[in-house]
């Protein structure tokens, strides 16, 4: 089943709404969590903790989410072209669901945690449970060979339709301080955690 981006995309914008963010959980547990596991989120629902979208490489606009089996789907054909999105420590990363190199893994199925030295928190990874592979959701450097994870910016943006459909108990399912996700599907990388430069990727 395809369900479409929460919003559509603004005009002449590469940039994608993927939700509120009260609909991702926020995970805070590190190492010990699965991303496709249902979590508590912000609008007070169990939730898987990451969305997973197809955005095909020909035509972006074309983009929506993966709901269901197909968002573990081990098959090398399916994950093509697809972006996994989360939430980590109050910190989102969009990053490709395929790119585990061995047999083709799908991320959704990694584990988030924290990268620290003598129990200084560094920054944050993502651990595929195939092999043990990790990598690092800022720097997209695997803990194995020269791999690189490929990476999406995200921003967080105030929202700006309050036209938001009515939940069965009359809420709207925002929180006075929702706000929505977007990412750039036209893949604009960034190179260090706090680098205000990026890499266009082809």
């Amino acid at each position: 089943m395809s369900l479409p981006f929460f919003a559509q995309s603004r005009l002449g914008d590469a940039w994608f709404s993927v939700g509120l963010t009260s609909s991702f959980p926020n995970i805070a547990e590190s190492g010990s969590v699965t991303l496709h596991e249902p979590q508590l989120c912000g609008q007070g629902a169990s939730t898987p903790g990451c969305k997973v979208f197809h955005v095909p490489s020909t035509d972006s606009t074309h983009a929506h989410q993966i709901e269901a089996d197909a968002v573990l789907s081990q098959n090398g054909t399916a994950l093509q072209d697809q972006v996994l999105v989360f939430q980590y420590r109050g910190k989102f990363h969009a990053v490709d669901n395929k790119r585990c190199p061995h047999s083709a893994f799908p991320l959704a199925k990694g584990i988030p945690f924290d990268i620290e030295d003598f129990g200084v928190v560094l920054s944050a990874g993502l651990t595929c449970p195939k092999h043990g592979w990790s990598f690092d959701l800022f720097t997209g450097q695997s803990d194995r060979s020269n791999y690189m994870l490929r990476r999406w910016e995200v921003q967080l943006r105030p929202v700006i339709k309050p036209e938001i459909p009515a939940n069965d108990d009359g809420t709207n399912g925002k929180t006075d301080q929702d706000q929505e996700v977007w990412y750039d599907l036209w893949g604009i990388e960034r190179c260090c955690p706090h680098c205000t430069h990026h890499v266009h990727l082809k």
